[in-house]
Formats: structure tokens, C-alpha cells, sequence
């Protein structure tokens, strides 16, 4: 029997350009022991699977995986399936996923999720130079027992920057965008951001101090890919 997964792309720039693919999965149509193995399979940098809002609720369920591992939260994946949900016709106000509850938003092409900074896993952060030595950096310099997060300021006083993330870990030798790096660098610099992430993926967040971070992106829709 085939499987349905919706492929998105989140985090794209307002022409719908870039952003990070997604494998959108409704939860019912997999067991739980063969998720992994079709994240594996499709070889996105995560694939989501969700338990559909029942009737008359405005909340909902998932669960999150790489091609190697399960994660307890991960950014585009939680703004990509609450875009998904709203698109079916069943909008929510909250995701349930291992690490907590996210809070959710919608404002006209951006959907926000509200997350904690220790929900996130562990980053290596390298604050880089300039923009030219983001740009020529190499993953495979960078050793794979962690994940690697770089970035540098387009625009410091406007909260501008571009970053990189490479997460050999995860089995993402590269990711295109990061939305659980990006709540981590924002509790990291204590302010809002706008964030160019990968080829030119486009996430905005907004920090708070009573430990919160909204991550807000737009998601556009690429189609069923159907999988044996």
C-alpha cells in the first residue's frame, strides 16, 4: 500500500523561492516502529507525522523525525505541518510534540510557532567573521558528533543575518533551513532576527524574555509524492 506524503517547502522568501523541504505525513497511514524507516527513506532533513485535529479541536499531535533519529522539537517541521493543517481546513491554535506544547499563529502568508530555546537540541555556534567566510565555509571541516550553526551579520543594527547549518549528526549534511537553530541564535543574541538561511531561506523570530521564541515563515505546497 502506498503512503501519501505531502512534500512542503518551509521558510521560503516572499516569492515563494528557496525554504527547506518537508515530508508532511498523516499520522493514521503509518505505524509507529515504520516512521523512521520512511524518513530514512524520503531523505528529507526531517519528515513530519501528524495526528489530525479531531473534530472541533484546535490542537493536534506529531512527531518529528531526521534520517537518523527521532527529535523531540525542530522548527520547520512544527511551522510546516500547523501551515499544512490550516490548508485542509482544520487551523490550530496548539502542537503537541515530545518536548512541549507550541503555541500557534497564523497572519495572513506566515505561520509562527512559539518554542523554548531548551527544546532545541544542542548546537555548536560559530560566530564568523564576515559574510565571505560564511559563504567559503566547508562541512566537511567541521566534525559530525555535533551540529554546527554559523553565522555573521548582513545587518547588525536591523537584526539581519545569514547563516549556514551543517548536521552530519542528524544525517543533514547541509540544512537549507533551521527553524530550532534559529529559536537557539535568538535566545543567543536576546533579539529579534531575520534570518537568511542556506541558498536563501527566509525565517523571522521574535524573542522574549520570559524564555519564548516565535519563528514565523512562509510555506508553499510542492505536491503528493506517493511512496511504496
Amino acid at each position: 500500500m502506498s503512503i501519501d506524503v505531502t512534500v512542503l517547502r518551509v521558510f521560503t522568501d516572499s516569492a515563494g523561492n528557496f525554504g527547506n523541504p518537508l515530508g508532511a505525513v498523516d499520522g493514521a497511514t503509518v505505524e509507529a516502529d515504520q516512521r523512521q524507516r520512511l524518513a530514512t527513506q524520503l531523505g528529507y532533513s526531517e519528515t513530519v507525522f501528524i495526528d489530525m485535529p479531531a473534530p472541533g479541536s484546535a490542537s493536534a499531535h506529531a512527531r518529528i523525525y531526521t534520517p537518523l533519529t527521532e527529535l523531540p522539537f525542530a522548527g520547520h517541521p512544527t511551522v510546516g505541518a500547523s501551515w499544512w493543517l490550516r490548508e485542509l481546513g482544520t487551523p490550530i491554535r496548539t502542537l503537541q510534540v515530545p518536548a512541549g506544547v507550541v503555541q500557534v499563529s497564523y497572519d495572513n502568508d506566515l505561520t509562527s510557532i512559539s518554542a523554548r530555546s531548551e527544546w532545541s537540541p544542542e548546537y555548536a555556534i560559530h560566530d564568523v567573521e564576515s559574510l565571505e567566510d560564511l559563504a567559503a565555509a566547508d562541512p566537511s571541516d567541521f566534525p559530525d558528533d555535533v551540529a554546527h550553526y554559523l553565522w555573521a551579520w548582513i545587518d547588525e543594527s536591523a537584526g539581519a543575518l545569514r547563516s549556514r547549518m551543517f548536521a552530519a549528526n542528524l544525517g543533514v549534511p547541509e540544512d537549507e533551513a533551521t527553524g530550532s537553530a534559529a529559536v537557539r541564535i535568538t535566545d543567543y543574541l536576546s533579539r529579534d532576527l531575520s534570518i537568511t538561511q542556506g541558498k536563501g531561506s527566509v525565517i523571522e523570530t521574535t524573542w522574549s524574555p520570559q524564555g519564548w521564541v516565535q519563528v514565523a515563515g512562509r510555506v508553499v505546497n510542492d505536491g503528493v509524492r506517493q511512496v511504496g
